[in-house]
């Protein structure tokens, strides 16, 4: 059982060890992998800021989705106990057998279904904006208002659960003491809080990344409400078309700078 291969460590040789050094620097590549869908949601957020609250508010939010995946790391006995039925669905279409709703899949319908339609509302905007812009749209009454910090720190902070759970069940599968998850959580972070400024830079400078990030949230929240539901899309596959398709974007940007000058 995953809760019995778990130990709090007492001594130094035993976090010092190969074994507890290749689990740390492997499970802070993971972390960092899978914390880049936060920063892209982190990055379209703060984005709508005022200048001068973006910085903190990033940093803020990543100390956040730090201080959730610490927390439930600690309380991973809670964590496994979301896998426990609370109810079934029956098979209705599109569902071709019946779904076995468990706690952590309920977390995720929920957050999968917020990203959807949080996505879909920015994606609205960004198409409204561009409209009110050339003119097509003259109507301020739809456009939309700067946010306030707290909402945006709110939704920042309700969206990090969902994503923590991912990465704690995989530190969980991947390291035995709960120090070494700690600190992979920790550094992974850092790294995070050391790029997300210039990633948030990019994405507002460039309206096309910001619209592919958007695209992103959409299709993570369509991967976050299929593993609920128990149509399991393999990670691997979403990762290699999302990161294809920004591969693809950027050679765009790289012709369209060209021809500029």
């Amino acid at each position: 059982m995953i809760l019995s291969s778990l130990t709090l460590s007492s001594t130094i040789p035993d976090l010092m060890s190969v074994e507890s050094l290749v689990s740390l620097l492997t499970l802070t590549a993971m972390e960092i992998v899978l914390g880049i869908d936060n920063i892209v949601f982190i990055s379209i957020l703060t984005g709508k800021l005022p200048e001068e609250q973006r910085a903190k508010a990033r940093r803020l939010g990543l100390a956040v989705a730090m201080g959730s995946r610490i927390v439930l790391l600690i309380s991973i006995a809670w964590i496994m106990k979301l896998k426990a039925v609370l109810f079934t669905i029956p098979a209705i279409w599109p569902l071709e057998n019946g779904v076995d709703m468990t706690g952590k899949g309920l977390i995720l319908l929920i957050g999968g279904a917020f990203l959807i339609v949080k996505a879909t509302k920015e994606i609205h905007h960004k198409i409204d904006s561009q409209e009110s812009a050339s003119g097509n749209n003259p109507d301020p009454s739809r456009r939309l208002g700067t946010p306030r910090y707290g909402s945006v720190i709110l939704q920042i902070m309700l969206i990090d659960i969902v994503f923590s759970l991912d990465s704690v069940i995989t530190a969980v599968g991947m390291a035995k003491h709960i120090e070494i998850m700690i600190a992979a959580v920790v550094i992974a972070v850092g790294v995070m809080m050391g790029a997300v400024g210039t990633i948030s830079r990019f994405v507002e400078k460039n309206p096309t990344i910001k619209m592919l990030a958007l695209s992103f949230l959409l299709l993570i929240g369509v991967m976050l409400m299929g593993d609920a539901l128990g149509a399991h899309l393999p990670k691997g596959y979403v990762y290699f078309a999302m990161a294809f398709s920004l591969g693809v974007e950027m050679l765009n940007l790289r012709v369209k700078k060209g021809a500029a000058h």
